[in-house]
């Protein structure tokens, strides 16, 4: 039978959800904003600025790369979804089985080409660090692997889901690595880290009820949230060991770190409530995004 008009609206609307748009930034701004200054603008020893690799790398970590990673999630994780209050909006997509099928094809389908030019357009080092980008992508939903019912190993993984754009982007520049850079590196991965693990804790009910184990699941929430806090200020630590305006980008940390502590003693049974602070979470993200970019400015200009 072909589909109506209606029906392939729908279903590029299911799509589109799926791919959280409100996260596209969180994926394409670390590889744009580590390629440029990998690639000379800011880094010595850059291998040289391709308008090719960064368009097709930001347009790829825009929106195929967020299909694939909410998307192979939202189809395996249909059943602890149902029980899940937040699915269903900006927060996650509640995918109607219908849709399944399609959705992994629209993944293969839009990621494919991309990954096939990015790595026409890189090297070795860029092709190790994309391979172990894409496998995080997948293992951490797909059947046979599930990451993300591996505590502990569920934070990681999903750290890795938002930094490996950000290393991609200096492999593919090929900048010198210096002890600074990585303290960068290693500070954004905490961050990550911080952020998995804090958002685990409002799920802790709705994952036990759907057979979820997760980092919260295991250790509790009250103890999730401190994990989440010590993260976050290592973060910051990290950052003071970068090249300026890194250690100035330290700030950063703080509002993320105060807004965990409202649940510095939060039970299980009250874990929901943490959801508040995952929504602040959210737009605290772009509070962040803009100091990060002025201080990006600063090391361009000042390099």
């Amino acid at each position: 039978m072909t589909a109506t008009p209606a029906s392939r609206q729908s279903t590029m609307r299911a799509l589109f959800v799926s791919s959280r748009p409100i996260s596209w930034v969180n994926t394409a701004y670390p590889f744009g904003a580590a390629y440029l200054l990998g690639s000379g603008v800011g880094v010595d020893g850059g291998g040289g600025f391709s308008i090719a690799a960064f368009l097709i790398g930001v347009v790829y970590f825009l929106v195929p790369y967020n299909l694939a990673m909410y998307g192979i999630n939202d189809v395996f994780d249909y059943e602890s979804d149902l029980v899940n209050p937040r699915k269903g909006g900006v927060e996650g997509a509640l995918l109607d089985k219908s849709v399944h099928r399609t959705t992994l094809w629209a993944v293969v389908v839009t990621n494919v080409p991309f990954l096939v030019a990015l790595v026409l357009l890189g090297g070795p080092w860029s092709w190790l660090v994309l391979a172990i980008s894409v496998f995080a992508v997948i293992a951490y939903s797909a059947p046979g692997l599930r990451f993300k019912e591996k505590p502990f190993l569920d934070s990681l993984t999903s750290s890795t889901h938002f930094v490996s754009p950000a290393i991609y982007g200096l492999a593919l520049a090929g900048p010198h690595w210096t002890g600074q850079l990585v303290a960068v590196c290693i500070a954004f991965f905490l961050w990550g880290v911080a952020s998995h693990a804090f958002g685990a804790v409002q799920d802790v009910l709705a994952d036990r009820a759907g057979g979820i184990g997760s980092v919260a699941t295991v250790i509790g929430a009250r103890a999730t949230v401190r994990l989440a806090f010590v993260a976050y200020v290592v973060a910051g630590v990290a950052l003071l060991f970068s090249a300026f305006p890194g250690p100035i980008a330290a700030v950063v940390v703080i509002p993320y770190a105060l807004n965990v502590l409202p649940w510095w003693n939060v039970t299980d049974a009250a874990a929901e409530s943490a959801n508040a602070g995952w929504k602040r979470f959210l737009w605290i993200n772009y509070l962040a995004g803009f100091i990060v970019t002025m201080a990006l400015i600063a090391y361009a200009f000042t390099h």
